[in-house]
């Protein structure tokens, strides 16, 4: 199949030994390179992913030391303040704060409350900022009861309505009570704190998201959204352990991409920094030089290609010449081979063929002589005999079969298959597919029509012809058996039949009503038996003679068969005692088919010295019933009913309904 795809010119090419050296070479050559660049694409990988979590390690160190040091300026610059507050009378805190604007430049906005956590001023003032309540904060409980700095995690402004994150130092007087808190506000989707971390990006796509301790994300750069939403869903065991307090590189599986990351620990504010950089971005650069590289050595091999097939073809000119010379001998120019070469190889094969040669033609005259007695052999027989290709295609026909089925010898295949009759030819072509594929003997007798029209009945027989070492074909026998098929057909028709009346004898009937009963257990099918004998028949007979009583026997077969179905068998006991058989019928239309059956005989009549005979008909029926696994019991049954009807004064048709006072009778004497 792969020939049928190639072009032809490359086809051929592969067909020579040149070609397919050539091939072998750039084979050999291209697996070189795909290992080469398979090792160095592993081993590349290994040190290209350990370098990437180094630098990312680096980069998250730098970041988080960062972020430590820009968050303590600004606690530092709270805590000034706050200072500042204590010294002066509370009155004044709005003035205070307006006089300290440049910590604007670190955050975006400056609130101060009191010690009940109402918010008292703030800069720059925002409408409804003032006098919020925040005592019911998760951060204010803390800074009553603690000295200590305080950021919290990311929330939604009641007054501004953005995710802010407050920097919060606690204010206490000089007796040590609280008195409040000084609060720094910073925007996490404006703000500038935050917009330059989304500035910091680094080679290959890395990214920078910050989380706090409890896994809430606090800076997220949109292009992360989805890595940071499936690193949450998924929570790998690595980045639980940095929302823990470790800090170290790892590589995490989110939903079918590899992503390398760093975390490093923000400890002013309680915060996880994670530097982000996917697989694909980590391993960009070596695949561009694997391909850079995987070019330069293609070249080479297309060079070394260029080099090796000139070098080839002059080793195998000696061979070239060698194929001529075969060429020469089987075209019948040459006898012999007469290479002059010093490849010791080639002169071996010239000699080999030389004796190879010789041998041949010996053997081709033995063949031809063979063939020559096969044919008398053949063509003397009187058995028509036929020869078969592996396929299953007629090659040869002997004289005998041509003249039996009017064949030509120059197609001996023919139209045959058309010839064989239409029932017998599915049959037959399905049995010589399965000899054909399993070499199993063709063994059928079959109908089929010679070039008058006729048919004739054949029996045909072929077998598979094994060689040495694999089949040659098959080779057949075809007889003529059409006399001794209708022989055969005459002989089963007798066996059957009553030759007085062409009924079928009791042999044929009990037969068919066997059939009818192992329907009838197996499938349900209702079956009616009628039996009759005919009443006064015995003065025909004695007056008449047997003549005239076979005469009435014929007739009344004629009569009887006329009023049945074409499906019903009707057939002869033996003396004046018939039987019938109605397959599918009910009960019903039975007794209407007995009557009719009972009128029809006694319409029959015979004349012998000016007196005319008449005889009528006692019929019995009854039904095939559960439990009949004999057809004698239905016999018996129908045999009773029969016989009750001439108790009953003949001319009667009795039904046996098969129980006890359920037999009925109808009809007139």
């Amino acid at each position: 199949m792969f020939k049928r795809l190639m072009p032809g010119a490359l086809s051929r090419r592969l067909q020579t030994l040149q070609g397919r050296l050539l091939v072998g070479l750039v084979m050999t050559w291209l697996a070189i390179i795909g290992l080469l660049l398979g090792v160095a694409w592993g081993i590349g990988q290994t040190l290209v992913r350990d370098a990437s979590l180094s630098h990312l390690g680096y980069q998250a160190e730098v970041l988080s030391q960062g972020l430590q040091d820009r968050l303590s300026q600004r606690l530092a610059a709270l805590t000034h303040f706050s200072d500042q507050l204590a010294e002066g009378p509370n009155g004044e805190v709005a003035e205070r704060l307006e006089q300290n604007r440049s910590l604007l430049a670190y955050f975006e906005g400056i609130m101060i409350t009191d010690a009940e956590g109402r918010v008292v001023a703030d800069l720059p003032e925002v409408p409804g900022r003032v006098g919020l309540e925040t005592a019911s904060t998760e951060y204010f409980p803390m800074l009553r009861h603690s000295r200590w700095p305080y950021v919290s995690r990311p929330f939604i402004g009641r007054a501004s309505g953005q995710p802010l994150v407050l920097m919060l130092v606690p204010r206490f007087t000089d007796d040590g009570n609280f008195d409040g808190a000084v609060g720094g506000l910073l925007n996490l989707a404006h703000g500038q704190f935050f917009r330059s971390i989304a500035s910091l990006t680094f080679q290959h796509a890395g990214h920078v998201a910050i989380f706090t301790a409890d896994g809430a994300p606090v800076f997220v750069p949109t292009s992360l959204n989805g890595t940071v939403e499936a690193l949450l869903r998924r929570d790998p065991p690595d980045f639980q352990l940095a929302l823990d307090g470790w800090e170290g590189e790892a590589r995490h599986e989110l939903e079918g991409s590899t992503m390398l990351a760093a975390y490093r620990q923000v400890w002013e504010s309680d915060w996880v920094v994670a530097m982000m950089m996917p697989r694909e971005s980590v391993m960009a650069p070596l695949q561009a030089f694997l391909e850079r590289l995987w070019w330069t050595w293609l070249v080479v091999a297309l060079l070394l290609l260029a080099v090796t097939r000139w070098w080839v073809g002059r080793q195998l000119t000696p061979l070239h010449r060698l194929e001529g010379q075969i060429a020469e001998v089987g075209a019948g120019t040459r006898q012999r081979l007469a290479l002059s070469t010093d490849l010791q190889e080639l002169t071996q094969v010239s000699d080999a063929f030389n004796r190879l040669e010789h041998e041949r033609g010996e053997a081709l005259d033995n063949l031809r002589d063979r063939e020559v007695f096969l044919d008398a052999v053949l063509g003397s027989t009187p058995t028509g005999m036929f020869i078969a290709d592996l396929e299953g295609r007629v090659t040869y026909l002997n004289p005998a079969l041509q003249s039996l089925l009017g064949l030509s010898a120059t197609d001996p295949g023919g139209n045959v298959w058309a010839r064989i009759h239409v029932d017998d030819r599915q049959d037959a072509v399905d049995l010589w597919r399965h000899t054909l594929e399993h070499g199993s003997d063709f063994v059928r007798q079959l109908r089929i029509h010679d070039d008058r029209g006729s048919q004739l009945w054949i029996e045909v027989h072929a077998s598979r012809v094994l060689g040495r070492s694999e089949p040659l074909g098959y080779v057949g026998t075809v007889k003529d058996i059409t006399e001794r098929q209708h022989q055969e057909a005459l002989q089963r028709w007798e066996a059957e039949h009553d030759p007085l009346t062409g009924l079928l004898n009791r042999r044929g009937f009990e037969r068919r009503l066997e059939e009818a009963l192992a329907d009838f257990t197996k499938t349900g099918t209702p079956s009616v038996v009628i039996l009759f004998d005919l009443d006064h028949f015995k003065p025909v007979n004695d007056e008449g003679g047997h003549a005239l009583g076979d005469e009435l026997l014929r007739r009344l077969a004629q009569v009887v068969a006329w009023e049945i179905r074409a499906s019903d068998h009707l057939g002869r006991q033996g003396g004046d005692e018939f039987g019938m058989l109605l397959p599918s019928c009910t009960l019903g239309h039975a007794q209407k088919i007995a009557e009719s059956v009972r009128d029809a005989v006694a319409q029959v009549s015979v004349t012998h010295a000016g007196k005319e005979y008449f005889v009528t008909a006692s019929i019995g029926l009854t039904q095939f019933m559960e439990g009949d696994d004999a057809i004698g019991s239905v016999l018996a049954r129908a045999d009773g009913a029969s016989y009750d009807a001439k108790r009953r004064g003949r001319n009667v048709v009795v039904v046996d309904r098969g129980e006890a006072g359920c037999a009925a009778g109808v009809g007139a004497y």
